[in-house]
């Protein structure tokens, strides 16, 4: 027998989501009048930690961002949301997926603009900070289905990447 503590029930891709909203101001702009990325990354990263944290049902920390692009401006003034939810799961792992849009103040009538996307990997850990398993992700939809597709495959190629590094720096 085991003294490996029970892997918890799994939870729907609905219970992950979380949605952050806030209005860029001037502390947030670079010299060319934009929002600095490193503005957008820290928030981003606050929506994934806030996903995880509800998915796992604890204290879970950023192991990698595995990818953010920034597909277009973003400027003082303008609302922007960041939408995040847990598209895959492991052991310990998890891969959150972000959506960042913008609410262009001088056109706020219009649709919200996709300013970024980006995909980050969270470990549950305990309070002596220890890996700890997390409950599965249950994908309720198509789009959710597909999302934790394209999350293995991420995954797996994340996992092959290390496997090179390794072996080049070993040789």
């Amino acid at each position: 027998m085991t003294d490996h503590p029970a892997v918890p029930s799994g939870k729907p891709t609905s219970y992950s989501r979380v949605t952050l909203s806030r209005i860029m101001t001037a502390v947030d702009v670079n010299l060319y009048g934009t929002v600095h990325g490193g503005v957008l990354m820290k928030f981003v990263d606050d929506v994934a930690g806030a996903s995880a944290a509800r998915h796992s049902g604890g204290t879970a920390v950023t192991a990698s961002i595995d990818e953010i692009v920034f597909s277009e401006p973003v400027r003082v003034g303008e609302l922007v949301h960041a939408h995040a939810q847990v598209n895959w799961t492991g052991n310990t792992s998890m891969e959150v997926g972000v959506r960042v849009v913008a609410e262009r103040w001088d056109s706020a009538e219009d649709e919200p603009v996709r300013v970024a996307t980006a995909y980050l990997v969270f470990v549950g850990v305990d309070v002596g900070g220890a890996p700890r398993a997390v409950r599965p992700v249950l994908p309720e939809s198509p789009d959710d289905e597909r999302r934790f597709r394209e999350a293995e495959i991420r995954r797996a190629h994340r996992l092959a990447r290390r496997r090179a590094i390794q072996a080049h720096r070993a040789a």
